[in-house]
């Protein structure tokens, strides 16, 4: 996929950036930066990509992003809705691989971390107690400053790089290549699959939108994504309906329609083989949680 570059700007007093966005749109496309990245969501829900990985974003996520990942985090619509009380809110901590110097990495007690680094160019979702210790220590980042920042990252990576409890997001062989042009299409198919995939969507509109012909459409999406377009609306459509289903809204009858799919059988089917749960399972777990 094409992504854009997007610049971290850091503050002259400090070298590394550690924002709070409040805003749903803030770098609400396809994009990659070759600053790693830790985002902890507090408010707000809706799709997540990281490189080939398409799934649900909701309060309490940890991902680490590695050095020029592409990733993108899309609200839900209800929050671009004029009258909307739907509000974001998600830390960002931002710093370069080597913003310690090279020979501190080099250094045989930061291996877990460089290591740690590594791994994270395939996105990292951190999960159990380590999220929950993670969280701790970006709200107390949040609130530090000078030295104590750069001491509080450290062990914050640290925490992350000493845990098992965490699940690569893009597949091993992810990979993309940085033209423009491909950019400007891939946001464009991107953008045009999110606010039609509760309907078909016929292989003409969608090359049409890319701007090139059917044949080429599916060869084309399949060899920058590693999925077939049929998986890739799959997956935003199941990612839906795990939502409807928190809300508890609609019957299940009715989830696997309002989200697109043409009849129950498939509905099962692609829910239960992307969760690994059916649908009625992944509703009582996510209540007994709650």
């Amino acid at each position: 996929m094409k992504p854009q570059l997007l610049k971290v700007n850091n503050a002259p007093a400090h070298s590394f950036s550690v924002r709070q966005d409040i805003h749903p749109y803030i770098n609400n496309l396809w994009h990659y930066h070759p600053e790693v990245e830790l985002i902890q969501i507090n408010k707000g829900s809706g799709t997540q990509f990281v490189g080939d990985s398409i799934k649900r974003f909701s309060p309490g996520d940890i991902v680490l992003i590695g050095s020029q990942l592409p990733h993108y985090w899309r609200y839900d619509d209800d929050y671009f809705l004029p009258d909307t009380t739907l509000s974001a809110n998600a830390a960002v901590i931002h710093f370069a691989e080597n913003f310690w110097g090279e020979h501190f990495m080099n250094l045989p007690e930061s291996k877990p971390i460089k290591t740690l680094l590594e791994k994270a160019r395939r996105g990292i979702h951190v999960q159990g107690q380590t999220a929950k210790a993670a969280g701790m220590l970006i709200r107390k980042m949040m609130n530090s400053d000078g030295m104590q920042r750069i001491i509080v990252l450290m062990k914050l990576l640290s925490v992350i790089a000493a845990s098992d409890e965490f699940v690569f997001l893009s597949s091993i062989g992810f990979s993309h290549d940085l033209n423009d042009m491909e950019n400007e299409r891939i946001n464009a198919i991107y953008e045009y699959s999110l606010a039609n995939f509760r309907r078909k969507i016929q292989l003409s509109e969608i090359a049409e939108v890319a701007r090139i012909s059917e044949n080429s459409f599916c060869r084309y999406f399949k060899s920058r994504t590693r999925k077939t377009y049929s998986q890739f609306l799959i997956e935003i459509r199941v990612g839906d309906a795990c939502k409807m289903l928190i809300e508890n809204k609609l019957s299940i009858k009715q989830i696997c329609f309002e989200c697109g799919f043409q009849n129950l059988v498939g509905f099962h089917k692609y829910f239960k083989l992307i969760t690994g749960k059916s649908p009625l399972n992944y509703q009582r777990e996510y209540n007994k949680v709650a």
